[in-house]
């Protein structure tokens, strides 16, 4: 959650109370405080049959099962204080008995409410109720991808390991069941889980007895289906502009992501045979070849990994992803274009294979009707397997009107075409999933006109696009690095643009903050915009004369802004804003307004979020010895890559003020 970053806690106790307002439940005794949430609530297991009422009667088994299940972990978790490994035997008895429970309520009469109800309970103790037998004998289960083409027992580098493949794709995935335990394991079968079309060949190991301390292989010789699903988010937002994002398979909507595309399952069962009986854990003796009950099993199943080691000799093994044989990507994502400019668009795609091997086709260009592309289409030819290639196109737009075109890049190989690009996203402690992202580009025209001749200076801060944007609509913007802050001369800039949370990602800024004033106070402009840390800005008495910046917000994008000086020259030079402007904004208004300020600063925006009061401290500006100051909340970081026509004339009137009489002839 936005903010959750903020939360210091100081170390040491801390008590929050909690008053009961209202029950559904009868009264606790005469005079008894609740201790807990739960008083008066039965929380065991039974009790889940009591929680269906009158339908309770539909699966008369049911109470009784669950108290012989729930007698059973009791008895595990006493012997596990003893020695782990005797609580597989009530562990195993208790499994066996939710397994049974799980088919039987499938097929009895329950309503589908209370059905789901049940059985989502009862799955999540089968779950828990294996892995705690897998815990308590150290059964474990490892299913790799083999290197490609090396050893069994190597770990590729990490630009030939297989960690997306690809329709057709062959590759090779190697398990191994370790026997941790004290007892002799019968292998009951070692097979890939919901994808057996995966399988060409499957490769046993001949024993199935595995003693203590042993281990089983199985390797599967795969190739992945033409109609193989990709690895990627359920759900998407193709931009800022949309709101709500679109979900493209619903049944994953309470996981974070869909499961991985390959699961290796393990089942195996404890037999002591002796004098030709077969030993149960916790039954008595059965004949060998008595079939009316299943063995006692245990079964486990883990995702398929990818092991490999990066340049630095780091380890890692994200789990095998599924992908396109190419994937193609548009740089930049979007572009700004003067309306009236009338210039060429340079137009860089990149596409990598993810095909084994060589491989062939071409790359194209789909544009508006009326624009010329050169060249109209380009051969590609990869090498091997993770190759990228680059291709530049020009674009030559026909005449313009303000609004937004689109672009797309197109590969083609096999008859097939290819228009999306993926890429990972992972962190050590997070693990690896996948971005994709359509090769589209945005070209948005906007009818803006620009200061001639002036110079800005822009600080980047936590990272925006807006330094882009501006070059292109034919400024002249130049980054400031750290030794130009520190001892350059600034004021060879008309402007300088304070980044997004600037005073917080960058130490020199905060240090060098009296630089930047005293360039205000020569004669200089200066745009600050929001920072997050605002108890910490505030504190550093950063500005030019006392305001306080707070966690005032609109965050409705269509929230009416009222102009409070529309003959301001920031609303007049050089582009003449009005409310239309304000139309067309995407996410939100602003964040982290002033709350507070003294009569040096004049504010010239006020919104609000419906139901609030106007919030006036988004756009305030304030005249410092020669210079101008400018603190804006408003948004422009998320309007100017969006190309919002009316946001961008704002924010190059922004840029401009202070210099109106420079423009003068």
């Amino acid at each position: 959650s936005q903010g959750a970053g903020n939360w210091n806690i100081e170390p040491g106790d801390h008590h929050t109370y909690y008053k009961l307002v209202d029950s559904v439940l009868p009264p606790l005794a005469s005079g008894k405080h609740e201790a807990n949430f739960f008083d008066g609530i039965d929380t065991s297991l039974p009790s889940l049959a009591d929680r269906l009422g009158a339908e309770q009667g539909s699966v008369p088994f049911l109470k009784r099962a669950l108290q012989e299940f729930s007698r059973d972990v009791a008895k595990a978790t006493g012997e596990a204080g003893k020695d782990p490994s005797r609580a597989a035997a009530p562990l195993l008895a208790a499994l066996n008995i939710v397994d049974s429970l799980v088919e039987r309520v499938e097929t009895s009469p329950l309503s589908a409410t209370a059905k789901l109800d049940l059985e989502t309970a009862l799955r999540d103790k089968q779950q828990q109720c294996a892995a705690a037998v897998n815990l308590a004998l150290d059964i474990t289960l490892e299913a790799s991808v083999a290197a490609p083409g090396g050893p069994a027992n190597t770990v590729p580098k990490e630009q030939d390991a297989l960690t997306v493949v690809s329709p057709g794709q062959w590759f090779t995935v190697i398990a191994k069941l370790h026997n941790g335990s004290k007892e002799t394991l019968r292998v009951a079968n070692v097979r890939v889980e919901d994808a057996a079309e995966w399988v060409k060949k499957t490769y046993n190991s001949d024993v199935t007895l595995l003693k203590p301390g042993e281990d089983y292989y199985a390797n599967f010789r795969m190739q992945v289906p033409q109609d193989a699903a990709y690895t990627r988010p359920y759900f998407r937002r193709d931009s800022p502009e949309q709101a709500i994002y679109q979900l493209s398979e619903p049944r994953y909507v309470t996981r974070p992501f869909p499961p991985p595309p390959l699961h290796v399952r393990a089942s195996y069962f404890i037999a002591r045979e002796k004098g030709g009986m077969t030993f149960r854990l916790w039954q008595k003796p059965i004949a060998v070849g008595e079939k009316d009950k299943p063995e006692p099993g245990g079964r486990i199943a883990v995702p398929v990994r990818v092991p490999y080691v990066d340049e630095k000799g780091g380890t890692h093994d994200p789990m095998l992803a599924v992908g396109p044989d190419f994937s193609v990507a548009l740089d930049p994502v979007a572009q700004v274009l003067r309306a009236d400019a009338g210039s060429a668009v340079h137009v860089n795609v990149s596409v990598r294979s993810d095909v084994a091997g060589k491989a062939v086709g071409s790359v194209q260009l789909r544009v508006p009707t009326g624009w010329r592309v050169q060249p109209h289409e380009q051969p590609a030819s990869f090498a091997r397997r993770g190759e990228q290639r680059e291709f530049a196109f020009t674009l030559t737009p026909a005449a313009l009107h303000e609004g937004r075109e689109r672009v797309q890049a197109v590969f083609t190989s096999g008859g097939r075409e290819y228009n999306e690009g993926f890429t990972p996203v992972t962190r050590p402690d997070l693990g690896t999933f996948y971005y994709y992202q359509p090769a589209v580009q945005h070209l948005s025209a906007v009818n803006v006109k620009l200061p001639p001749g002036l110079k800005v200076g822009y600080i980047m801060g936590a990272g925006d696009e807006i330094p882009a944007v501006l070059q292109q609509l034919g400024m002249e913007v130049s980054l400031i690095s750290p030794q130009e802050l520190a001892q350059g001369d600034l004021g060879r800039y008309g402007t300088i643009v304070a980044g997004i949370r600037a005073y917080d990602a960058r130490d020199e800024v905060r240090a060098d903050n009296r630089r930047l004033l005293d360039y205000v106070n020569r004669g200089g402009t200066l745009i600050v915009q929001y920072n997050q840390q605002w108890n910490e800005f505030n504190a550093g008495n950063y500005l030019p004369y006392p305001a306080h910046e707070s966690r005032d917000r609109v965050t409705v994008e269509q929230a009416p802004v009222h102009i409070l000086a529309p003959d301001d020259s920031v609303f007049r030079y050089p582009n003449h804003i009005t409310p239309q402007d304000f139309e067309g904004w995407v996410q939100e208004r602003g964040l982290y307004f002033f709350d507070t300020w003294d009569d040096h600063y004049q504010p010239l925006l006020s919104s609000a979020d419906p139901g609030e009061p106007e919030r006036k401290g988004g756009l305030l500006r304030a005249h410092y010895g020669k210079g101008t100051y400018i603190y804006a909340a408003y948004a422009f970081f998320r309007q100017l890559p969006e190309g919002v026509p009316g946001a961008i004339r704002l924010f190059v009137n922004l840029v401009s003020a202070g210099h109106e009489t420079e423009a003068q002839p």
